[in-house]
C-alpha cells in the first residue's frame, strides 16, 4: 500500500513539475514579445544582471544594446525597424560679395571746353530747296566726308561770300532736321539782330584745326545732350571782345600757333 502512494506522489510531482516548466515557457515567450514589442516602438531594453527580465528604467549600458540585438534579431523581417539614417546636414551657400559698384564718373564742368569747335571750308552751297532764308552747305571739317550743315544766313551774308569760305563750325551738336534736310554742325557767328557775320579762322588754319580757349581743357563731349543744355549754358559769355576777338569769358578762342578766331566789324556781341 506504501509503495503505491508513494509512485502517485512521485507521478504529481512530475505533472507538477512539467505544468510549471509549461508555465515558465509561456512567460518567457511573453517576456519576449514584450521586449519586442518594446524596441519597436523605440524603448532601451537594460539587461538586469541576476534578472531573467529586461528593465526600461536605468541608463544604457553595453547589455541593454546586446538585449536590443537579440531582441531584435528574433522580430519577423517586415516588423524590423531599419536603423534611421543620420539627417543630412543642410549645405550653407555662402554669400558671395556684393560686385563693387564703380563710381560715378565725375562730369567735366559745363564751359567752353565742352564745345568741339573746329575749323571748316565751305566745299559747295546753294539755297535750301524748301527754305528761302536758309543755305545748305557741304563744309569739309577735315574728315572723310564733308558735314551737311543747313544755316539761316541767307538774310544776312550773300550767296558768293560763303562760297570756298573758312569758316568756324560746333561738330558736337544733336543732329537735327531743318525742314527734311538733317543738319550736322553749326556755322559760329558774330550776331546782332540787325546783322550777323560769320567768324573766320586765322589766316594758314586748315580743315580740322581744333580751336582751343586759353584757361580751359579741350574735352568736348561725343554728343551734347539737348536736356544738359551745355551750349545754352556755355552761349552768353561768348562775345567778341573790342578787338574783334570771339572769346569766352574774355579768353581767346585761337587755333595754337597761327592766331585767333575773329569777326569782320562787330564787338562787344554775342557769338552764336
Amino acid at each position: 500500500m506504501a509503495g503505491i502512494q508513494s509512485q502517485l506522489v512521485l507521478r504529481k510531482k512530475q505533472e507538477l513539475i512539467a505544468e510549471n516548466a509549461a508555465l515558465e515557457k509561456e512567460i518567457e515567450e511573453a517576456l519576449t514579445q514584450l521586449v519586442q514589442l518594446e524596441v519597436k516602438n523605440g524603448k532601451k531594453q537594460i539587461l538586469v544582471p541576476g534578472a531573467r527580465t529586461f528593465s526600461t528604467d536605468a541608463a544604457p549600458d553595453a547589455g541593454s544594446k546586446t538585449a536590443a540585438a537579440n531582441a531584435s534579431s528574433n522580430m519577423p523581417a517586415s516588423e524590423a525597424k531599419a536603423p534611421s539614417a543620420p539627417p543630412k546636414e543642410k549645405k550653407v551657400k555662402e554669400k558671395k560679395p556684393a560686385a563693387e559698384k564703380p563710381s560715378p564718373v565725375a562730369e567735366a564742368p559745363v564751359d567752353v571746353g565742352r564745345l568741339d569747335l573746329r575749323v571748316g571750308k565751305i566745299v559747295e552751297v546753294g539755297r535750301h530747296p524748301d527754305a528761302d532764308s536758309l543755305y545748305l552747305e557741304k563744309i569739309d571739317c577735315g574728315e572723310a566726308a564733308p558735314r551737311t550743315v543747313v544755316s539761316g544766313l541767307v538774310k544776312f551774308v550773300p550767296l558768293e561770300e560763303m562760297q570756298n569760305r573758312m569758316v568756324v563750325v560746333m561738330c558736337n551738336l544733336k543732329p537735327a532736321k531743318m525742314r527734311g534736310v538733317t543738319s550736322e554742325a553749326m556755322v559760329m557767328c558774330a550776331s546782332t539782330p540787325d546783322k550777323v557775320e560769320v567768324l573766320s579762322p586765322p589766316v594758314g588754319a586748315v580743315p580740322g584745326d581744333l580751336v582751343h580757349c586759353e584757361g580751359y581743357t579741350r574735352q568736348p563731349d561725343a554728343q551734347l545732350n539737348p536736356k544738359k543744355k551745355v551750349f545754352e549754358t556755355c552761349a552768353p559769355d561768348l562775345m567778341t571782345n573790342a578787338d574783334l576777338v570771339a572769346c569766352y569769358k574774355g579768353s581767346a578762342l585761337h587755333v595754337p600757333g597761327k592766331g585767333n578766331v575773329v569777326s569782320q566789324s562787330l564787338k562787344n556781341v554775342n557769338v552764336k
